[in-house]
């Protein structure tokens, strides 16, 4: 539906005499005419996109059909174009398989294995720990590890995400049929830029929302949009092996400020007999 045709019929609702000082107005600039309002409104409200949605660190909008949802992340997730990401998505789940006896011993050292394997991969990545206090009465405090790699170009920088415990991030306890379809659609591990992370973030804090009303049960502060989104997007602290001693300040990338510190623990996957040994130090 076109933005002419919505105001052809809210214009029509009035008659010739009172419609007229809507469309002829000639009054001072510095008042705006009701039917400039009404064009401004209109206006603004038919050309909201994806773009606007992944902005939104708080939003109240509601999908109406879960077909939408499953769709838009379909989109999200299916989007092979960027090579670079392809790439580092392959050896990621490279990384995945090689030191999966890691990860119900201790989910920490399993990560760090992961970025150091990246690394070697030739990646800029690192472990990212982000950090936030209680804001605005409504979000709670807290702190959330993932892996981040920087990847610069010539002229731009961009950040990558690699969560390898993506859609556990959004599993509730009572979900309903619509909601469980959803996070089916949802891969366990997640590589993409910024805008696709904000994007399914709050596609998907949407599809909770829904859930809980459905349930006639109030939305946990931290299952809402702004809570989510500041588990990848607060500021951050980058853990690398390969840095040692003080902390080293790190350009801001995408409006994230980061620093990158060293640790001093060290994985080594020795095969001794076909046994497999892990070392700490």
């Amino acid at each position: 539906m076109s933005i002419f045709s919505t105001n052809k019929r809210i214009t029509n609702l009035f008659n010739n005499v009172a419609r007229a000082p809507l469309v002829d107005y000639s009054g001072d600039d510095d008042f705006l005419s009701l039917s400039h309002l009404v064009h401004s409104f209109l206006e603004e409200n038919t050309n909201v996109n994806d773009d606007s949605v992944a902005n939104e660190f708080d939003s109240d909008r509601v999908e109406v059909d879960e077909s939408s949802t499953l769709k838009r992340l379909n989109g999200i997730f299916s989007n092979n174009a960027d090579n670079y990401r392809n790439k580092l998505l392959e050896h990621v789940y490279e990384a995945l398989e090689n030191f999966a006896f890691l990860r119900e011993r201790n989910i920490s050292i399993f990560r760090r294995s992961v970025a150091a394997f990246l690394r070697e991969k030739g990646h800029d990545a690192a472990v990212c720990v982000t950090s936030w206090e209680a804001y605005d009465g409504t979000v709670t405090a807290g702190s959330h590890e993932f892996i981040d790699v920087i990847r610069k170009g010539s002229a731009d920088t961009w950040r990558y995400f690699v969560e390898i415990e993506f859609r556990a991030q959004f599993e509730i306890a009572k979900p309903t049929r619509q909601f469980s379809e959803v996070l089916r659609s949802v891969p366990g591990v997640f590589v993409g830029g910024e805008i696709e992370m904000k994007r399914s973030v709050s596609i998907l804090c949407d599809a909770a929302k829904r859930c809980f009303r459905s349930r006639e049960v109030s939305i946990p502060p931290w299952r809402r949009n702004r809570f989510m989104q500041n588990k990848w997007f607060a500021p951050c602290e980058r853990k690398a092996n390969s840095v040692q001693g003080k902390p080293v300040k790190v350009t801001e990338v995408n409006g994230v400020s980061c620093r990158l510190l060293g640790f001093d623990d060290v994985v080594m996957e020795t095969r001794r007999g076909g046994a497999v040994t892990v070392r700490t130090r």
